[in-house]
């Protein structure tokens, strides 16, 4: 049948726009307090990749009988990098301006690795906890763009070999199976550790979201969903929102029982349904609900708001005038959007729909010198010294006892420095203590 070979051509969905929507609003909750099972909206994420960008292959595949691989990266260069360059180069701008020495340290040491996005792996390499120690990196969240990117070059190299020719999309959607089910595994095998940091930043760990989604987009499963009633398919799509709601209501964080067991993957299976009925029948209830204009306007803003909410978020005192809890969240996510929507409509609108600047030779030429400026941001800016801005080394220097007679100068001075309740403190007192131990 010719729908086991290519996949028809799909128009724009609007429906998996709201549901992208509805996945960066569960990821900005998360990273504010308010929805502990909120950070699986980064699940739902790599499921829409994995069906969009396997479908977009499947579609060519289908079209010419072939892929053209660097064409492939290069549009995904051009949708991606541009945004991702402004946020790295103005973040690095605030945090110097603004931030601790620890915030800023911090950043210059991951956004190397940021650029040539493998910062999940170098988190995972130096051991640096995603759920204790995110709050002092500003590209913490970049973990997941990495994982993409690296699936990106990966996975149309293996469409590429299994699709082609007849019964191409039953291979791609072997291939997808099976990569998926080894996952699992890894994921199981890996989570069970103290830390489930490698586990849940892993690209090996968290391809099954991925590859679920990308087996959604072949045809086997196409043809499945297309059996189905108008009635039957809202019906399950009900049924899968429910479901994928009380999952991000319930779970409790990290240390969910059964999350790394299993429970992730019965969540990216849920979502690869949900999107291969929405983008079966998108003018259904469940997709009319769904792709109605709030969620739906979310959604095309979601990839520069999903980028800008954690540097605002760090960057963004608590309590801000007065205000915390929910009124620091209604700022920080007024920020975000506003950082967003000025992304957007600067620098990938008009990348995404080629205007002058950003088109051919211009458009790389752009990039390269926003990068070369990146990069010399970057070497140019100081590096705070560990420790910087906790102690007075100069003074301390003044303060150390080389003779008994100064010993006895220096208990006098950190007694005058000492308040009537007995703490020592902040200055010289301190910083003696800190320095003798």
């Amino acid at each position: 049948m010719a729908a086991t070979t290519s996949a028809p051509r799909r128009a724009h969905v609007g429906a998996l726009d709201g549901l992208r929507g509805f996945a960066v609003a569960g990821v900005l909750l998360f990273h504010a307090g308010h929805l502990r099972g909120g950070f699986l909206g980064v699940d739902l994420f790599f499921v829409l990749s994995g069906f969009l960008i396997t479908g977009l292959l499947l579609e060519e595949l289908g079209r010419s009988g072939g892929l053209r691989l660097v064409a492939f990266w290069e549009r995904r260069a051009r949708r991606l990098l541009p945004a991702l360059t402004v946020m790295v180069t103005s973040t690095l701008l605030l945090a110097w301006a603004f931030a601790g020495p620890d915030l800023l340290r911090y950043a210059l040491q991951d956004a190397p690795w940021v650029a040539i996005q493998s910062v999940n792996w170098h988190f995972i390499g130096e051991q640096i906890g995603y759920w204790n120690a995110s709050g002092s990196r500003l590209f913490a969240h970049l973990w997941s763009i990495g994982v993409e990117w690296q699936f990106y070059l990966a996975w149309p190299l293996m469409v590429a070999l299994a699709g082609k020719g007849p019964g191409g999309h039953r291979r791609v959607a072997l291939v997808a199976v099976a990569g998926a089910f080894i996952s699992l595994l890894l994921m199981v095998r890996l989570g069970a550790a103290v830390d489930t940091t490698r586990a849940y930043e892993g690209t090996d760990t968290r391809a099954f979201s991925l590859l679920l989604g990308a087996a959604a987009a072949t045809a086997p499963v196409q043809d499945a969903v297309s059996g189905l009633s108008r009635t039957a398919v809202d019906v399950i799509c009900v049924l899968l929102l429910c479901g994928l709601s009380v999952s991000w209501l319930l779970t409790g964080g990290e240390k969910a029982p059964g999350l790394f067991q299993g429970g992730m993957f019965a969540h990216s299976l849920g979502g690869a349904a949900l999107i291969a009925l929405l983008a079966h029948a998108p003018d259904g209830l469940a997709g009319r609900v769904i792709g109605s204009t709030v969620p739906r306007r979310l959604g095309e803003l979601s990839y520069s708001l999903y980028l800008w909410h954690w540097p605002v978020y760090l960057l963004l005192p608590r309590p801000v005038a007065g205000l915390d809890g929910w009124g620091w969240t209604i700022i920080a996510v007024g920020l975000s959007l506003l950082a967003a929507v000025v992304s957007k409509a600067t620098v990938e609108d008009p990348v995404r729909l080629r205007t002058g600047w950003a088109t051919g030779r211009r458009g790389w030429a752009a990039l390269a010198a926003a990068a070369v400026m990146a990069a010399g941001l970057w070497a140019a800016i100081p590096r705070p010294r560990p420790g910087a801005g906790t102690v007075d080394v100069s003074r301390l220097s003044q303060s150390w006892p080389d003779s008994p007679r100064q010993a006895t100068e220096g208990r006098t001075h950190a007694e005058a420095l000492t308040p009537r309740g007995g703490r020592p403190a902040r200055g010289d007192a301190g910083g003696l203590w800190h320095q003798r131990l």
